[in-house]
């Protein structure tokens, strides 16, 4: 039985086995996430996350995992399940720069 996502929050579906589960990028979870990773910059976050690093994978299925079983979700985990996790990573993490407003002009200097 599929979740509701919820695209608008950021909210991405993600099947582990045959469990599924929906991921959201929060600040609280990449928080989280890049602390227990001990990661130095957002980038190296993200580059783990979609590094198919088993240690990210699992602290990530963890920690930003708001609907379904997590637990169940990482015993099921096996290797062949990495790329769809890093995929929905990449996608949960978008969701922070959708939507940005490029800075086209840069501001006048001070005279």
């Amino acid at each position: 039985m599929a979740l509701e996502v919820n695209g608008a929050r950021g909210e991405v579906a993600l099947r582990v086995g045959d469990v599924d589960l929906v991921i959201a990028a929060t600040m609280a979870g990449l928080a989280a996430v890049s602390t227990r990773l001990e990661c130095k910059s957002l980038g190296d976050l993200f580059q783990r996350l979609s590094g198919v690093e088993a240690a990210a994978t699992m602290a990530a299925i963890e920690l930003l995992t708001v609907r379904g079983d997590k637990a169940a979700a990482l015993d099921a985990l096996r290797l062949k399940h990495f790329k769809a996790c890093s995929d929905a990573f990449a996608l949960a993490l978008v969701h922070h720069f959708d939507g940005e407003q490029k800075n086209e002009q840069a501001a006048p200097a001070a005279g």
